[in-house]
Protein backbone atom coordinates (compact mmCIF):
# COMPACT_ATOMS: atom_id res chain seq x y z
CA UNK A 1 0.00 0.00 0.00
CA UNK A 2 1.52 3.42 -1.08
CA UNK A 3 1.73 6.30 1.33
CA UNK A 4 -0.54 8.37 -0.22
CA UNK A 5 -3.32 5.48 -0.12
CA UNK A 6 -2.89 5.20 3.26
CA UNK A 7 -2.83 8.96 4.13
CA UNK A 8 -6.10 8.90 2.56
CA UNK A 9 -7.71 6.28 4.06
CA UNK A 10 -7.19 7.79 7.21
CA UNK A 11 -7.92 11.12 5.97
CA UNK A 12 -11.44 9.54 5.63
CA UNK A 13 -11.93 7.33 8.80
CA UNK A 14 -11.14 10.60 10.84
CA UNK A 15 -13.82 12.88 8.16
CA UNK A 16 -16.06 9.69 9.46
CA UNK A 17 -15.41 9.43 12.66
CA UNK A 18 -16.17 13.93 12.74
CA UNK A 19 -19.19 13.40 10.96
CA UNK A 20 -20.39 10.77 13.13
CA UNK A 21 -19.90 12.84 16.28
CA UNK A 22 -21.79 15.94 14.50
CA UNK A 23 -24.51 13.95 13.91
CA UNK A 24 -24.65 12.80 17.83
CA UNK A 25 -24.25 15.98 18.83
CA UNK A 26 -27.69 16.98 17.66
CA UNK A 27 -28.78 14.00 19.59
CA UNK A 28 -29.54 15.49 23.25
CA UNK A 29 -32.09 14.53 25.27
CA UNK A 30 -32.81 17.74 26.91
CA UNK A 31 -32.13 20.80 24.32
CA UNK A 32 -33.30 23.83 26.03
CA UNK A 33 -33.43 25.45 22.30
CA UNK A 34 -34.97 22.85 20.23
CA UNK A 35 -37.15 24.39 17.98
CA UNK A 36 -39.05 20.95 17.12
CA UNK A 37 -40.11 20.97 20.89
CA UNK A 38 -42.40 24.36 20.36
CA UNK A 39 -44.03 25.19 23.35
CA UNK A 40 -46.41 27.59 21.71
CA UNK A 41 -48.23 28.34 18.49
CA UNK A 42 -46.09 30.41 17.00
CA UNK A 43 -43.39 27.92 17.48
CA UNK A 44 -45.89 25.21 16.29
CA UNK A 45 -46.43 26.73 13.15
CA UNK A 46 -43.39 27.15 12.06
CA UNK A 47 -42.47 23.58 13.45
CA UNK A 48 -45.80 22.00 11.17
CA UNK A 49 -43.93 23.72 7.84
CA UNK A 50 -40.79 22.17 8.90
CA UNK A 51 -42.55 18.73 9.35
CA UNK A 52 -44.15 19.18 5.94
CA UNK A 53 -41.29 20.54 3.67
CA UNK A 54 -38.09 18.42 5.24
CA UNK A 55 -39.43 15.35 4.26
CA UNK A 56 -40.15 16.71 0.57
CA UNK A 57 -36.61 18.33 0.34
CA UNK A 58 -34.75 14.82 1.69
CA UNK A 59 -36.29 12.81 -1.11
CA UNK A 60 -35.44 15.68 -3.66
CA UNK A 61 -31.58 15.40 -2.28
CA UNK A 62 -32.09 11.58 -2.37
CA UNK A 63 -33.01 11.12 -5.70
CA UNK A 64 -30.38 13.60 -7.09
CA UNK A 65 -27.52 12.00 -5.32
CA UNK A 66 -28.53 8.97 -6.77
CA UNK A 67 -28.62 10.11 -10.24
CA UNK A 68 -25.74 12.03 -9.76
CA UNK A 69 -23.41 9.07 -8.56
CA UNK A 70 -25.23 6.89 -10.71
CA UNK A 71 -23.98 8.57 -13.70
CA UNK A 72 -20.49 9.32 -12.56
CA UNK A 73 -20.02 5.56 -12.01
CA UNK A 74 -22.30 4.50 -15.05
CA UNK A 75 -20.85 6.51 -17.30
CA UNK A 76 -17.22 6.89 -15.75
CA UNK A 77 -13.96 7.58 -18.26
CA UNK A 78 -12.75 4.13 -19.47
CA UNK A 79 -10.43 3.40 -22.47
CA UNK A 80 -11.26 3.36 -25.63
CA UNK A 81 -14.95 5.62 -24.27
CA UNK A 82 -15.86 8.82 -26.30
CA UNK A 83 -17.70 10.83 -24.63
CA UNK A 84 -21.14 12.07 -26.99
CA UNK A 85 -21.40 15.39 -28.13
CA UNK A 86 -25.13 16.91 -28.14
CA UNK A 87 -26.61 20.56 -28.29
CA UNK A 88 -29.24 20.09 -26.00
CA UNK A 89 -32.41 17.65 -25.40
CA UNK A 90 -35.52 19.86 -25.41
CA UNK A 91 -38.03 17.35 -24.06
CA UNK A 92 -35.53 16.48 -20.59
CA UNK A 93 -34.58 20.77 -20.28
CA UNK A 94 -38.99 20.81 -20.06
CA UNK A 95 -39.19 17.85 -17.65
CA UNK A 96 -36.06 19.54 -15.07
CA UNK A 97 -37.67 22.93 -14.94
CA UNK A 98 -41.65 22.20 -14.92
CA UNK A 99 -40.93 19.13 -11.96
CA UNK A 100 -38.94 21.68 -9.87
CA UNK A 101 -40.99 24.63 -10.79
CA UNK A 102 -44.29 22.31 -9.59
CA UNK A 103 -42.60 20.93 -6.20
CA UNK A 104 -41.83 24.85 -5.03
CA UNK A 105 -45.41 26.08 -6.20
CA UNK A 106 -46.79 23.32 -3.73
CA UNK A 107 -44.33 24.27 -1.42
CA UNK A 108 -44.66 27.74 -1.41
CA UNK A 109 -48.83 27.63 -0.94
CA UNK A 110 -48.03 26.42 3.39
CA UNK A 111 -45.28 28.75 3.12
CA UNK A 112 -46.69 31.27 2.32
CA UNK A 113 -49.60 30.89 4.48
CA UNK A 114 -47.82 30.68 7.40
CA UNK A 115 -45.83 33.69 6.96
CA UNK A 116 -48.95 35.63 6.80
CA UNK A 117 -50.40 33.88 9.58
CA UNK A 118 -47.03 34.60 11.96
CA UNK A 119 -47.16 37.99 10.92
CA UNK A 120 -50.40 38.86 11.78
CA UNK A 121 -51.29 41.20 14.34
CA UNK A 122 -52.78 39.44 17.45
CA UNK A 123 -56.12 40.32 18.85
CA UNK A 124 -58.00 40.56 22.55
CA UNK A 125 -55.85 40.31 25.46
CA UNK A 126 -52.51 41.17 23.99
CA UNK A 127 -49.60 41.83 26.28
CA UNK A 128 -47.20 44.70 24.52
CA UNK A 129 -43.66 44.83 25.19
CA UNK A 130 -40.45 46.60 23.65
CA UNK A 131 -37.53 45.11 23.26
CA UNK A 132 -34.34 46.99 23.27
CA UNK A 133 -31.02 45.24 22.49
CA UNK A 134 -28.05 46.78 23.84
CA UNK A 135 -24.20 45.35 23.51
CA UNK A 136 -24.92 43.13 25.09
CA UNK A 137 -28.03 42.77 26.72
CA UNK A 138 -31.96 43.26 26.36
CA UNK A 139 -34.42 45.81 27.83
CA UNK A 140 -37.92 44.79 28.39
CA UNK A 141 -40.41 47.78 28.70
CA UNK A 142 -43.91 47.11 29.18
CA UNK A 143 -45.90 50.34 27.96
CA UNK A 144 -49.00 48.96 29.36
CA UNK A 145 -47.62 48.25 32.61
CA UNK A 146 -45.82 51.39 33.08
CA UNK A 147 -42.34 48.96 33.80
CA UNK A 148 -39.07 48.24 32.51
CA UNK A 149 -36.73 45.17 33.37
CA UNK A 150 -34.45 43.40 31.75
CA UNK A 151 -32.97 40.13 30.40
CA UNK A 152 -35.56 37.79 31.74
CA UNK A 153 -38.75 38.24 30.00
CA UNK A 154 -41.42 37.79 32.15
CA UNK A 155 -44.99 36.72 30.61
CA UNK A 156 -48.61 35.28 31.19
CA UNK A 157 -49.60 32.10 29.66
CA UNK A 158 -52.26 31.61 26.98
CA UNK A 159 -51.45 35.43 26.21
CA UNK A 160 -50.01 36.88 23.01
CA UNK A 161 -47.07 38.69 23.27
CA UNK A 162 -46.80 41.74 20.69
CA UNK A 163 -43.23 42.61 20.74
CA UNK A 164 -41.55 45.28 19.31
CA UNK A 165 -38.15 45.15 18.49
CA UNK A 166 -36.48 48.46 18.34
CA UNK A 167 -32.80 49.00 17.02
CA UNK A 168 -30.85 51.90 19.19
CA UNK A 169 -29.28 53.80 16.83
CA UNK A 170 -26.64 55.36 19.16
CA UNK A 171 -24.81 53.45 23.14
CA UNK A 172 -25.26 55.34 25.94
CA UNK A 173 -22.17 54.42 26.91
CA UNK A 174 -19.92 55.55 24.47
CA UNK A 175 -21.94 56.98 21.98
CA UNK A 176 -20.85 54.94 18.92
CA UNK A 177 -23.50 53.42 16.67
CA UNK A 178 -25.48 50.26 17.98
CA UNK A 179 -25.46 47.14 15.54
CA UNK A 180 -27.76 44.85 14.43
CA UNK A 181 -28.55 41.98 16.75
CA UNK A 182 -31.52 39.14 16.57
CA UNK A 183 -33.99 38.06 18.56
CA UNK A 184 -34.86 33.98 19.39
CA UNK A 185 -36.87 32.41 21.56
CA UNK A 186 -36.55 28.95 19.74
CA UNK A 187 -39.30 26.98 21.78
CA UNK A 188 -42.04 30.45 21.79
CA UNK A 189 -41.50 31.88 18.32
CA UNK A 190 -39.41 32.62 15.52
CA UNK A 191 -35.96 35.00 15.27
CA UNK A 192 -36.06 38.55 14.08
CA UNK A 193 -33.73 40.79 13.31
CA UNK A 194 -33.49 44.30 15.38
CA UNK A 195 -31.69 47.17 13.35
CA UNK A 196 -30.77 50.03 14.32
CA UNK A 197 -33.65 53.24 13.58
CA UNK A 198 -36.16 50.41 12.53
CA UNK A 199 -39.25 48.98 14.09
CA UNK A 200 -39.60 45.26 13.65
CA UNK A 201 -42.44 43.19 15.06
CA UNK A 202 -42.93 39.78 16.52
CA UNK A 203 -45.43 37.66 18.35
CA UNK A 204 -44.72 35.01 21.47
CA UNK A 205 -46.67 33.01 23.65
CA UNK A 206 -46.53 29.93 25.95
CA UNK A 207 -48.48 27.12 26.57
CA UNK A 208 -47.85 26.42 30.36
CA UNK A 209 -45.69 27.94 32.82
CA UNK A 210 -42.16 27.68 32.80
CA UNK A 211 -38.57 29.19 31.68
CA UNK A 212 -37.86 29.31 28.00
CA UNK A 213 -34.27 30.19 27.20
CA UNK A 214 -33.48 32.52 23.84
CA UNK A 215 -30.36 34.37 22.79
CA UNK A 216 -29.09 36.60 20.09
CA UNK A 217 -28.33 34.90 17.05
CA UNK A 218 -27.22 38.44 14.79
CA UNK A 219 -23.16 38.31 15.21
CA UNK A 220 -23.26 41.33 17.37
CA UNK A 221 -19.70 42.18 18.92
CA UNK A 222 -16.90 40.56 21.21
CA UNK A 223 -20.20 39.69 23.83
CA UNK A 224 -22.16 38.23 21.16
CA UNK A 225 -22.12 34.47 22.50
CA UNK A 226 -22.89 35.84 25.75
CA UNK A 227 -25.85 38.01 25.18
CA UNK A 228 -28.25 35.25 26.06
CA UNK A 229 -32.05 35.93 27.60
CA UNK A 230 -34.75 34.10 29.38
CA UNK A 231 -38.69 33.89 29.13
CA UNK A 232 -40.63 33.62 32.56
CA UNK A 233 -43.87 32.04 31.46
CA UNK A 234 -46.07 32.64 34.59
CA UNK A 235 -50.06 31.83 35.39
CA UNK A 236 -52.10 35.05 35.46
CA UNK A 237 -52.40 35.55 38.68
CA UNK A 238 -48.37 35.34 39.43
CA UNK A 239 -47.62 37.17 36.61
CA UNK A 240 -49.76 40.03 37.91
CA UNK A 241 -47.98 39.67 41.40
CA UNK A 242 -44.67 40.14 39.56
CA UNK A 243 -45.69 43.22 38.29
CA UNK A 244 -47.15 44.65 41.44
CA UNK A 245 -43.75 43.36 43.09
CA UNK A 246 -42.10 45.23 40.74
CA UNK A 247 -42.93 48.54 41.25
CA UNK A 248 -43.23 48.27 44.52
CA UNK A 249 -40.15 50.01 45.73
CA UNK A 250 -38.50 47.88 48.56
CA UNK A 251 -37.27 49.48 51.93
CA UNK A 252 -34.66 48.32 54.06
CA UNK A 253 -33.48 49.00 57.72
CA UNK A 254 -30.41 46.98 57.45
CA UNK A 255 -27.09 49.59 57.54
CA UNK A 256 -25.41 47.58 55.28
CA UNK A 257 -27.77 48.01 52.85
CA UNK A 258 -28.50 51.61 53.49
CA UNK A 259 -24.87 52.12 52.79
CA UNK A 260 -25.08 50.05 49.50
CA UNK A 261 -27.82 52.02 48.51
CA UNK A 262 -25.90 55.32 49.32
CA UNK A 263 -22.87 53.74 47.26
CA UNK A 264 -25.30 52.78 44.29
CA UNK A 265 -26.50 56.52 44.25
CA UNK A 266 -24.20 58.66 44.74
CA UNK A 267 -20.68 56.26 45.17
CA UNK A 268 -17.37 58.05 43.96
CA UNK A 269 -15.34 54.98 42.68
CA UNK A 270 -11.41 55.23 41.54
CA UNK A 271 -12.54 53.57 38.32
CA UNK A 272 -15.60 55.03 37.42
CA UNK A 273 -18.91 57.21 38.27
CA UNK A 274 -21.29 56.12 40.70
CA UNK A 275 -24.12 53.04 39.80
CA UNK A 276 -26.89 55.50 39.41
CA UNK A 277 -25.65 56.81 36.16
CA UNK A 278 -25.53 53.62 34.23
CA UNK A 279 -28.64 52.27 36.17
CA UNK A 280 -31.80 52.32 38.47
CA UNK A 281 -33.15 50.05 40.44
CA UNK A 282 -37.06 51.58 39.98
CA UNK A 283 -39.30 49.86 37.62
CA UNK A 284 -41.10 52.47 36.78
CA UNK A 285 -38.58 54.80 35.40
CA UNK A 286 -39.02 55.80 31.70
CA UNK A 287 -36.03 57.69 31.22
CA UNK A 288 -33.38 55.48 29.56
CA UNK A 289 -30.02 54.19 31.26
CA UNK A 290 -27.06 53.14 29.78
CA UNK A 291 -27.39 49.39 32.20
CA UNK A 292 -30.21 47.62 32.84
CA UNK A 293 -32.76 48.65 35.25
CA UNK A 294 -32.21 46.41 38.49
CA UNK A 295 -35.59 46.66 39.80
CA UNK A 296 -36.08 42.85 41.47
CA UNK A 297 -32.57 42.23 40.80
CA UNK A 298 -32.80 39.91 43.94
CA UNK A 299 -35.52 37.63 42.17
CA UNK A 300 -33.79 36.99 38.81
CA UNK A 301 -32.51 33.80 37.98
CA UNK A 302 -29.03 35.34 36.49
CA UNK A 303 -27.63 38.51 35.50
CA UNK A 304 -24.98 40.12 32.83
CA UNK A 305 -26.84 39.00 29.97
CA UNK A 306 -28.84 36.06 31.45
CA UNK A 307 -24.52 34.25 31.57
CA UNK A 308 -24.00 34.02 35.57
CA UNK A 309 -26.31 32.09 38.12
CA UNK A 310 -27.60 35.36 40.67
CA UNK A 311 -25.80 34.29 43.54
CA UNK A 312 -23.59 36.03 45.56
CA UNK A 313 -20.01 34.40 44.88
CA UNK A 314 -20.85 34.89 40.91
CA UNK A 315 -22.22 38.89 42.09
CA UNK A 316 -18.87 39.89 43.62
CA UNK A 317 -16.24 38.46 41.35
CA UNK A 318 -18.40 40.34 38.83
CA UNK A 319 -18.30 43.80 40.41
CA UNK A 320 -14.65 43.27 40.86
CA UNK A 321 -14.23 42.62 37.24
CA UNK A 322 -16.87 43.12 35.13
CA UNK A 323 -14.78 42.87 31.96
CA UNK A 324 -12.95 40.09 33.33
CA UNK A 325 -16.04 38.23 33.76
CA UNK A 326 -17.66 38.82 30.55
CA UNK A 327 -15.83 39.32 27.09
CA UNK A 328 -16.63 42.83 25.88
CA UNK A 329 -18.43 43.72 29.20
CA UNK A 330 -18.92 47.96 28.67
CA UNK A 331 -19.03 47.65 32.34
CA UNK A 332 -15.80 48.84 33.71
CA UNK A 333 -13.70 48.05 36.35
CA UNK A 334 -14.87 50.45 39.37
CA UNK A 335 -11.62 49.19 41.70
CA UNK A 336 -13.51 48.83 44.55
CA UNK A 337 -12.61 47.90 47.58
CA UNK A 338 -13.57 45.07 49.71
CA UNK A 339 -15.84 47.17 51.83
CA UNK A 340 -17.48 48.39 48.94
CA UNK A 341 -18.20 45.14 47.47
CA UNK A 342 -20.05 43.87 50.06
CA UNK A 343 -22.28 46.86 50.91
CA UNK A 344 -23.13 46.64 47.00
CA UNK A 345 -23.80 43.12 46.98
CA UNK A 346 -26.31 43.48 50.47
CA UNK A 347 -28.04 46.40 48.63
CA UNK A 348 -28.34 44.11 45.07
CA UNK A 349 -30.04 41.31 46.99
CA UNK A 350 -32.13 43.03 48.74
CA UNK A 351 -33.98 44.21 45.48
CA UNK A 352 -36.74 41.83 45.21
Amino acid sequence: MSISTSRNRRLLVFAGLALFALLLSGCAADAPQDTLQPAGPNAREARDLWNLVFPIAVVIFVIVEFLLVFAVIRFRAKPGREASQFHGNTKVEVILTVIPALILAGISVPTIKSIFELAEEPTGNVLNVTVVAHQFWWEYQYPDLGIVTANELHIPVDVPVRIRLEGQPTDLVDGTSEVIHSFWVPRLGGKQDIVPGRLNLITLAADEPGTYMGQCTEYCGLGHAEMRLLVEAHEQADFDDWVTDLKDTPESTDDLVAQGEDLFIQGQFAGGPACSSCHTADATADAPNAGPNLAGFATRMTFAGAIFENNEANLISWLRDPPGMKEGAKMPNLQLTEEQLTALVAYLQSLE
